[in-house]
């Protein structure tokens, strides 16, 4: 009499959903962001646009765009559990393409607070007195 035996989690290749993914590898703090950041198609698997409940397999490319920054990643290991940053890195590759693109982006971020031309933004506080003593006196005048 033989009793069937369960294969191993090594012998076959775990099921994770994206959503349960991206949360376990610390791209987004809970697994609701990350899945609402799915439907929003903010990211791709392989150039195509998914659904969370898709299951990612060693290999895949995924597109990650959170805020101004997007990354390549290729995937490299699956799990389930949101395990410390130093052992989720383990988890997917960057591209090299991706890291020259994200790292030219955050520059020209960092950067564009002093292109911008004076004035532009909000009204500085002699601006801003300015404007208010020209107000109070073109309300007096209408009296």
């Amino acid at each position: 009499m033989t009793k069937n035996k369960q294969p191993a989690k090594d012998d076959v290749e775990q099921k994770v959903r994206l959503d349960k993914w991206l949360w376990a590898a610390r791209f987004f703090k809970t697994r609701n962001i990350a899945t609402d950041a799915i439907s929003g198609g903010k990211v791709h698997l392989n150039q195509q646009r998914i659904k969370p409940a898709k299951e990612v397999h060693i290999g895949n490319e995924l597109t990650i765009r959170t805020g101004y920054i997007e990354r390549t990643v290729i995937v490299k290991g699956l799990s389930t559990q949101r395990r410390p940053a130093p052992e989720a890195v383990l988890l997917y590759e960057e591209t090299p393409e991706s890291i020259a693109k994200r790292e030219k982006t955050v520059e020209l971020y960092h950067q564009e607070p002093a292109t911008r031309p004076r004035g532009t933004g909000r009204p500085t506080k002699k601006e801003r007195r300015s404007i208010h003593k020209f107000s109070n006196n073109q309300s007096d005048d209408a009296e």
